[in-house]
């Protein structure tokens, strides 16, 4: 089955290749600890009224580098969904709604990130309550929007897990690529679920529990970027289950 250069499985794994690279940048470097990354850190890099206010373009350009790094998130979902369809439809699917929902949960709760913006440029709000209330609403944001991404993290664990089985499964990526981000995904749920059992625990995993689903993930994009798939086992695999679907 050939088809156009724009839907090739390398074409394909190219675009997720770049799109993963801004998702891995953004996540990294965003400002003003306004990515994942800095959700997770210590409660000294918490936001807090005076380091809002040094640099509230920062910080409004931290949610917004946020919203482009989970619209990335959906281009991959999708691509991977494309390119890991041959070798199973329904997991496939499975894992790219995975993604969608991580994207879903992780979006909204930014509205978690924009609330302490909205309360300090904004007199009104500023006059009806003390400096000690103001940073108690902004500690109080903080920590919502690090649960937030704690939810959405369980999905996007399960969704690793499912891509990991699904590259391990295929002939046209290495299956140790697929072996890592599984080995990741266990990683992200590990970190969510010792929070839930003891959050004093959690402080001694974090973050070496997180370092295989990262090191995965970019062992993955720069493959992506590199050699893409190989197209001849792509294609031979989507023929035999294109074979299978229409036998009756």
């Amino acid at each position: 089955m050939e088809g156009s250069a724009i839907t090739s499985p390398k074409f394909m794994a190219r675009i997720a290749g770049f799109l993963y690279l801004f998702i891995i940048i953004g996540a990294l470097f965003a400002p003003f600890a306004g990515a994942p990354s800095g959700m997770m850190r210590e409660n000294a890099a918490l936001p807090n009224a005076a380091k809002i206010l040094a640099s509230p373009s920062a910080y409004f350009l931290g949610g917004v580098v946020q919203l482009l790094v989970f619209a990335c998130d959906i281009g991959v979902a999708l691509l991977f969904y494309e390119l890991l369809k041959p070798v199973n439809r329904s997991l496939a699917l499975l894992a790219a709604f995975l993604r969608l929902v991580f994207v879903a949960i992780i979006s909204a709760n930014l509205v978690n990130h924009f609330a302490p913006f909205v309360l300090l440029t904004n007199s009104a709000y500023l006059e009806a309550f003390s400096p000690d209330q103001v940073q108690a609403l902004i500690l109080l944001f903080s920590r919502l929007r690090t649960i937030g991404f704690d939810v959405a993290l369980v999905f996007f664990g399960f969704h690793c897990l499912l891509i990991g089985y699904l590259l391990f499964r295929s002939t046209f990526f290495p299956r140790s690529l697929g072996l890592l981000l599984a080995i990741g995904g266990v990683g992200y749920l590990a970190n969510i679920f010792a929070n839930i059992i003891s959050p004093a625990f959690r402080v001694h995993l974090f973050p070496y529990i997180m370092l295989p689903g990262g090191f995965a993930e970019l062992l993955l994009t720069l493959w992506l970027l590199a050699r893409g798939v190989n197209v001849q086992r792509w294609e031979e695999m989507s023929d035999a289950t294109w074979k299978l679907r229409i036998l009756p």
